[in-house]
């Protein structure tokens, strides 16, 4: 499909959506909103695509935040549906079965931030920038910030970052959890692709039933999620990618992956 806001390209088993308002920050606008779920729907159903790097174009700005301009004249109801479109297509992204790394650098902020918890890792680049500044608009994270980030990086970490309103540098996203690589500017894709490409390696299914298993387990209790575990495990052990992973070991070669 034809997109203005964003661009897809797709390298076999990586994707790489990029998102393409520079001269706005990317902010992400509902138009946006629109073709990143379209987007993401395709790659969901794409059973070549493996792994999608979620990436910006200029050097300012993963994603700058929200379109302030949409939310400024929003009333309660309009709040809300503004709120719940975000989280729809931030969880969908979340749950795509297929990993997606945030390659961030510039600034990431508010609805940006958002973006990046929701993918499933997050590279930055030494001159990213994070924060969740909401509160000095009077509102709240209204794109799933006060779950994720607590989650992520502890609930005291988050509610300092939340309730301040500050932003921090790479480095210190680094530290307190919210990104789990620190590049240099330059090597940011690189790293991206290196990592997309070392996971695109591995069992598809396995990687499927790996993210949900965890996604699933975080809100079970432990006994519940540890079942869990072994009947996604049980499941596995059914597939067609199991019979030959095992036979690849055993017979010192590297398997041949069906996705079956």
């Amino acid at each position: 499909m034809n997109y203005e806001n964003i661009r897809v390209e797709k390298r076999g088993a990586l994707a790489v959506v990029t998102l393409d308002r520079p001269k706005v920050l990317n902010a992400l606008n509902a138009a946006t909103f629109a073709e990143l779920d379209s987007a993401f729907d395709e790659l969901a159903a794409d059973r070549e695509v493996r792994v999608v790097l979620l990436t910006s174009a200029g050097d300012r700005a993963f994603a700058a935040g929200a379109d302030i301009r949409e939310l400024a004249d929003a009333d309660a109801g309009a709040g809300k549906a503004f709120s719940l479109r975000g989280q729809a297509v931030f969880r969908k992204i979340e749950t795509l079965g297929k990993p997606v790394i945030a390659c961030v650098r510039g600034f990431a902020l508010g609805g940006g931030c958002e973006l990046a918890l929701a993918c499933t890792l997050r590279i930055a680049a030494e001159d990213a920038k994070f924060g969740q500044p909401e509160v000095k608009l009077g509102v709240i994270p209204g794109y799933g910030g006060s779950q994720r980030l607590p989650r992520l990086v502890g609930r005291g970490a988050a509610l300092k970052l939340l309730l301040t309103g500050a932003i921090i540098d790479a480095q210190e996203a680094l530290r307190i959890g919210l990104v789990d690589e620190l590049v240099r500017v330059a090597e940011l894709m690189q790293r991206a692709e290196a990592l997309a490409m070392e996971i695109a390696a591995q069992a598809p299914l396995a990687i499927a039933e790996t993210l949900l298993v965890v996604d699933e387990g975080l809100d079970l209790p432990l006994d519940l999620a540890l079942l869990r575990e072994a009947d996604r495990f049980g499941h596995l052990c059914n597939t067609a990618d199991k019979a030959e992973g095992t036979k690849a070991f055993l017979e010192k070669r590297p398997p041949v992956w069906k996705g079956e």
